[in-house]
């Protein structure tokens, strides 16, 4: 969660530690705010979602705190290493993103409404880098779970882009890839719901202050 000055560079698979076959950690059984598991199987009619927005701790807690949302969890995705730890992601050697995922009821809370949060809580056009957190795992991304998912998604970064635009900012450089074969890994205990056990807790999350639209994309399917 702190500045660092080496010049961001995604490794290769063949660079990429190799990690472990079982995590060396053990995951809570419930969400400390919202008292649900962390972990599936989830209750039939709920859907999963995975974001990467900057440092997970203040990304989580934009989550939970929206109505419908059923938990949340931090973890790795998007890169190689299996059951990685925290040093070894802070490390860019394992490729992946601080991501979060967000277990909803769509009835509730849909995806777009998600997408819209996802997009208004950062800056999307960083890079590898949120703010003063610079790294490959701070990277903006979307991991889908299914078409409906990734149509929305692209539909929502099509929105944001012109929005944006008009507002002078940069090109988005969020990257949005199928949640198939890119395995999420939880994070330590010790990170889950960090900002709920440290309310003063480092948050280095921040948007633009550019409104998204939403309804740009069809949530059926």
């Amino acid at each position: 969660m702190f500045l660092n000055h080496r010049t961001p560079e995604l490794p290769t698979p063949e660079q990429a530690l190799r990690g472990r076959p079982v995590p060396e950690f053990t995951v809570p059984s419930r969400h400390t705010v919202l008292g649900n598991p962390l972990v599936g199987p989830y209750p039939e009619g709920l859907e999963v979602a995975d974001f990467a927005l900057g440092c997970f701790w203040g990304a989580e807690r934009k989550f939970w705190q929206t109505e419908g949302v059923w938990t949340t969890l931090v973890g790795y995705q998007g890169g190689y290493t299996e059951n990685p730890s925290y040093e070894e992601a802070c490390s860019g050697l394992t490729g992946h993103t601080e991501a979060v995922r967000v277990v909803f009821d769509p009835a509730v809370v849909p995806y777009t409404e998600l997408l819209k949060l996802f997009w208004e809580s950062h800056n999307p056009t960083q890079g590898f880098r949120q703010g003063n957190d610079v790294g490959t795992q701070y990277r903006s991304a979307i991991y889908t779970h299914s078409p409906a998912q990734a149509a929305a998604a692209d539909a929502s970064r099509e929105a944001y882009q012109k929005v944006l635009t008009a507002s002078g900012h940069k090109e988005i450089t969020t990257e949005i890839l199928p949640a198939e074969g890119r395995p999420f890994w939880p994070a330590e205990a010790y990170h889950q719901q960090y900002l709920d056990k440290n309310p003063g807790g480092y948050c280095g999350i921040g948007g633009t202050g550019v409104s998204c639209p939403i309804g740009v994309a069809p949530v059926e399917g």
